[in-house]
């Protein structure tokens, strides 16, 4: 289905980064990939660096393009969670969160859109969610204001470069079984393996979802099945409303 492709992952670390890197690969595309640490990731190009260094993400799909000899699609993938309501958000929790799953995404996309107008167009998939993306949850403030933000962004891009025939649309997932949200739980005391067990009670189809799970409708909306879709904000829940 990618057969020739080209493709950046950021976040390609991550379980549902390292999923999506995985299945991009198994169906033909080249992909570059994004992450602090990259070492082990098979790709063709590795591009560490820190998401918070606007250098760095203003660069990023000028890189993948010498690396890959161009670039089709780009998935912004990574992501941070704060934990807590407002009261206790630092300033450091903020520029965390604001610049990983927000500033980041705006600058890559900002110069990959005419880099990739310049050969015909592409797909961007950035990576919403379920609380934010279409509902705000308890106790993740500013989680939900940066996942918000980045489906607006999505739908404002999605309209304003489809004439360009670059097609912008964003994944918006529940709870994920990652090393992210497993690390949550030992955080807050909880054994991990009991903690997912139990969510998975919460949802309509028995479990919460894993990486695989989500990579699968980012593929789909990189592909040209999704060839009309711009704009779109896809909840992949299991059947579970935000609470």
């Amino acid at each position: 289905m990618f057969e020739g492709k080209r493709a950046l992952v950021t976040g390609a670390a991550g379980g549902i980064g390292a999923s999506i890197v995985e299945k991009l690969r198994a169906q033909g595309a080249r992909v570059a990939v994004a992450d602090r640490v990259t070492d082990g990731i098979a790709a063709e190009a590795h591009l560490s660096g820190d998401l918070l260094d606007g250098a760095y993400c203003d660069g990023l799909a000028a890189a993948a393009i010498d690396a890959l000899g161009g670039l089709d699609i780009v998935v912004n993938n990574a992501g941070v969670i704060t934990r807590g309501p407002v009261t206790e958000t630092t300033d450091a929790d903020w520029a965390l969160s604001m610049g990983v799953n927000v500033e980041a995404p705006f600058r890559i996309c900002r110069a990959a859109i005419p880099l990739m107008a310049r050969t015909g167009g592409g797909a961007i998939v950035n990576t919403a969610s379920c609380w934010g993306g279409k509902a705000p949850g308890p106790n993740h403030a500013l989680y939900c204001m940066t996942k918000a933000a980045i489906a607006q962004l999505t739908e404002c891009m999605g309209l304003d470069h489809a004439h360009q025939g670059i097609r912008v649309n964003a994944v918006c997932p529940n709870e994920v079984n990652t090393p992210m949200l497993r690390s949550g739980f030992a955080k807050r005391g909880y054994d991990p393996d009991k903690a997912v067990e139990e969510l998975g009670r919460t949802v309509p189809l028995g479990r919460i979802a894993e990486p695989e799970d989500i990579a699968d409708v980012v593929l789909f909306l990189a592909s040209d099945a999704a060839r009309y879709m711009c704009g779109a904000l896809l909840a992949v829940n299991g059947g579970k409303p935000v609470a």
